[in-house]
């Protein structure tokens, strides 16, 4: 039988061919272990592995090992196509299979079946990882993916899992990819090309620079997968509009590009495309209904319209039914549960995408935030200290942190983590949608005004008003750092603006009535012109006291301050 047997166009066809060829051939092992390829090509999973497991021809070949296992993994069967690949003989068995080989004149090594025995062992490998994160045995996947490009570095398929699914930190694949021997298994040019490839896969926490491409590949900077590896760290670098720009570049080439699906979805929400979402979902849906990806994008779109969380739930646990490892899925589903106040359930969806992303920080961040709401800010810390491990130049993680320092009395710390914050934004440019950073500039405001830096907090907060004018907070933000500083006028100018704005707003009416007793209290009543002449000429009113932290604890109980400070305008949680 030729290679083509492998091409699923002639599968069919080869399966009868290769009958033909076993009764001529007298059950030759290379026409069995074809006649395998064409049944599993045409998804006949279990007579493929019979084909072979019925003559042991998986105990006496490695190819033949790989492809059996294969067949149970593809139809789910996940203990028994590991019992396959862990299958250890004795050494009479061995010897006696040797013997039975050499009586065939089949030769000891598979190289005249297309694989090396390298890239044999490399495959089973591959495939047991493979098993091993279906069975949600993350370390052994790992180990096995490891195992896999260490035997063969070719195996490219092992390190795109590895990244992909977040399974190592950005620092342990720097170190991975550091111990990978290429020298010893490729020439010097493949060596540089490998390394660029790999190094592309890598964590996209850094900020983008530009694309270093080896001479050997000029153009390889067009190569799709490469652009895609560009706009995954600009989107993780938070700059949305260049990442869209990227992938929709990318969609255009490839409509179903599936690197590149999860980036351009994440993209979409982002940037509140809704209408190019509902479309491309659909679409998904339409080709690929047994695709996770599919599914994810329709409860993305439901999840971001608001009001239909439920049937963004509904869609998401498709997802993640059709691929339970499937990390994106579980983080969308809790965000369904988080935007409702469900903590514990939305924990639970984060705590499992964490047990899948080991290497993402995007979990770690978003179970701090549920703690940080549920008043747990010891455990809030803790989390949001491991995402800031993971990727340290993230403003959201650094924001987050900043919160919890805020919350803790700290205000020196939470004042240098907000400007960290702003200083990693700034970096990015013009391209960071406004309503991102927004609540950042309110909150060095709130800082600013702890620290009693009254006209900085001005000016933070009225930067945060340049980019969302109609925000009732930030009005009543710039309303009570007027009464702190003694400005009543002006301060119950910015309450009464906030209260049009938002009617229910119990600080600012709270505010709004202190205020207007205090103006009244430094007004004198008109009394007259003579009776004031004759008041003039007798006696001199007494000053009243100019500090404005003791007009304000006259009116303020340090009760009411600290609720204001710290429910109505620390800005955290932000999803």
């Amino acid at each position: 039988m030729t290679k083509l047997g492998f091409k699923p166009t002639l599968a069919e066809e080869k399966i009868l061919e290769g009958g033909t060829l076993r009764l001529c051939r007298k059950q030759d092992p290379q026409d069995i272990y074809w006649l395998a390829q064409c049944l599993y090509l045409t998804s006949q999973y279990h007579r493929a592995s019979h084909a072979l497991r019925s003559r042991k021809l998986d105990k006496m070949y490695g190819a033949c090992q790989y492809l059996a296992a294969r067949c149970h993994y593809a139809a789910k069967e996940f203990q028994q196509a590991l019992d396959i690949l862990d299958a250890e003989e004795t050494a009479c068995k061995k010897l006696l299979d040797r013997t039975v080989k050499e009586d065939s004149g089949t030769p000891e090594t598979a190289k005249e079946w297309d694989m090396s025995p390298t890239s044999i062992s490399s495959s089973i490998c591959l495939l047991r990882g493979k098993i091993y994160d279906a069975m949600d045995n993350r370390p052994l996947a790992t180990s096995s993916y490891k195992e896999a490009l260490k035997l063969d570095v070719y195996c490219f398929e092992a390190f795109e899992l590895l990244t992909s699914h977040h399974m190592l930190t950005a620092q342990e694949e720097k170190d991975f990819l550091d111990s990978l021997l290429l020298s010893k298994q490729c020439s010097s040019e493949e060596e540089e090309l490998l390394h660029f490839l790999f190094e592309n896969k890598l964590k996209k926490y850094n900020k983008p620079s530009d694309l270093v491409v080896p001479k050997m590949v000029n153009g390889l900077q067009d190569n799709l997968d490469v652009v895609v590896s560009v706009a995954e760290r600009h989107y993780y670098n938070c700059d949305f509009k260049m990442c869209y720009k990227l992938t929709s570049m990318v969609m255009v080439k490839d409509p179903f590009h599936a690197n590149c699906l999860p980036v351009h979805i994440g993209t979409l929400v982002e940037l509140g495309k809704a209408n190019e979402l509902f479309y491309l979902s659909h679409k998904l849906v339409d080709l690929y209904p047994n695709n996770p990806v599919s599914w994810f994008a329709v409860g993305c779109y439901y999840l971001m319209v608001g009001h239909k969380n439920e049937h963004a739930r509904r869609y998401l646990s498709k997802a993640t039914t059709l691929e339970r490892t499937y990390g994106p899925a579980w983080i969308a589903y809790g965000h369904s549960f988080a935007v409702e106040s469900e903590h514990d359930q939305a924990m639970a969806a984060y705590f499992t995408a964490a047990q899948l992303m080991k290497g993402c920080h995007l979990p770690m961040l978003y179970i701090g935030l549920e703690y940080g709401l549920t008043n747990n800010s010891k455990l809030a810390e803790r989390f949001f200290s491991q995402a800031l491990s993971i990727a340290p130049e993230d403003p959201f993680v650094i924001h987050e942190v900043a919160v919890v320092a805020f919350q803790n009395g700290d205000w020196k710390t939470a004042e240098r983590f907000f400007l960290d914050a702003m200083e990693k934004i700034k970096a990015i440019g013009n391209e960071v949608t406004v309503d991102k950073w927004e609540p950042l500039l309110n909150n060095l405001g709130h800082v600013c005004r702890k620290l009693k830096k009254y006209d900085q907090a001005l000016e933070y907060h009225r930067q945060a008003l340049v980019l969302i004018p109609q925000h009732a907070s930030t009005y009543a933000s710039i309303g009570y750092v007027h009464s702190l500083m003694g400005d009543f006028e002006s301060a119950i100018d910015y309450f009464h603006t906030a209260l049009g704005l938002k009617r229910d707003d119990t600080f600012s009416v709270t505010m709004l009535g202190h205020c207007i007793e205090m103006y009244i209290g430094d007004t004198d009543a008109y009394i007259g012109e003579i009776l004031s002449s004759k008041i003039s000429q007798n006696t001199l009113r007494e000053p009243y006291n100019s500090d404005p932290d003791s007009k304000i604890m006259i009116i303020l109980p340090s009760k009411v301050r600290s609720q204001c400070c710290f429910c109505c305008f620390i800005e955290g949680n932000q999803y």
